[in-house]
């Protein structure tokens, strides 16, 4: 009975704790997630992948998960979620989520000429090619290009590209075009990822360091299937909800990542 009182005791100290470092009335990651004692968050550039992640916009701590249907999320794996509209088809899954996020960040910049993505077939596909009234023809295997198009306004060109894309990229064409990272320079924006059919990527979203031991956490993020919002990850073995950042296996609540798995853009 003691034992029991002692352990219920231990459980509600670590929860305190683990409360003290969210701030619920935040609105990003940077305001709601407070790096637990001893870390201070790695330095990033204003205009960073990184710093966009940071403060990316959180729906109302305690929300749930949503499908593209509007159903809710039975895995509750998540602590919270990003302000993160879904299309009404079961196109966003995991690798469309951060590939979305990635070029919302680019066009937020204007910097459109860096909106290029692969497709599974290896076909690479820039976004100013639509934006400039050429749209992508699939017949069977064959993807070609056709000029002549209506040019639409720049966010509906987007949109429709994004479309696209969502349609016929996934982890296998995300980790074909991304670079191979090593753990020791992780940043946020970096991502996991396995690329195959099924596959998976979990994004990071923020990167703290102990400058005593020299030792990083990290917050995920990920998007799954079906189609659902973005939602950041809790940790189950760290320190809730960051994981810290080790050259070994990295497991996950819906996914386990092989060693070597980190990559960028």
């Amino acid at each position: 009975m003691k034992k029991h009182i002692l352990l219920g005791l231990f459980f509600l100290t670590i929860i305190e704790v683990y409360s003290q470092n969210i701030n619920q009335k935040g609105n990003s990651i940077i305001e709601r997630f407070l790096p637990p004692e001893g870390y201070e968050r790695v330095a990033v550039e204003e205009k960073s992948f990184g710093n966009y992640l940071r403060t990316f916009p959180l729906k109302k701590y305690g929300s749930p998960v949503l499908l593209y249907n509007g159903n809710e999320k039975r895995n509750k794996v998540y602590i919270s979620v990003f302000d993160f509209p879904l299309l009404k088809t079961d196109l966003i899954q995991c690798a469309d989520a951060v590939i979305k996020l990635q070029a919302e960040y680019l066009y937020k910049y204007g910097k459109y000429s860096e909106i290029t993505f692969h497709i599974t077939n290896g076909m690479i596909v820039p976004f100013e090619r639509f934006l400039n009234g050429e749209q992508l023809i699939v017949s069977g295997n064959n993807v070609t290009w056709k000029s002549g198009y209506k040019k639409e306004a720049v966010r509906d060109s987007f949109d429709d590209y994004l479309k696209f894309i969502y349609s016929y990229a996934g982890t296998y064409s995300l980790s074909k075009e991304a670079k191979r990272k090593s753990i020791g320079n992780i940043t946020p924006g970096d991502f996991f990822i396995y690329g195959g059919s099924p596959g998976h990527v979990v994004l990071v979203l923020d990167v703290a360091i102990n400058k005593k031991t020299g030792r990083k956490i990290m917050l995920l993020g990920q998007s799954y299937m079906p189609s659902q919002e973005f939602h950041i990850l809790k940790s189950y073995e760290n320190i809730n909800p960051w994981y810290f950042v080790e050259n070994e296996v990295l497991k996950t609540p819906e996914w386990t990542f092989e060693k070597g798995s980190l990559m960028e853009f």
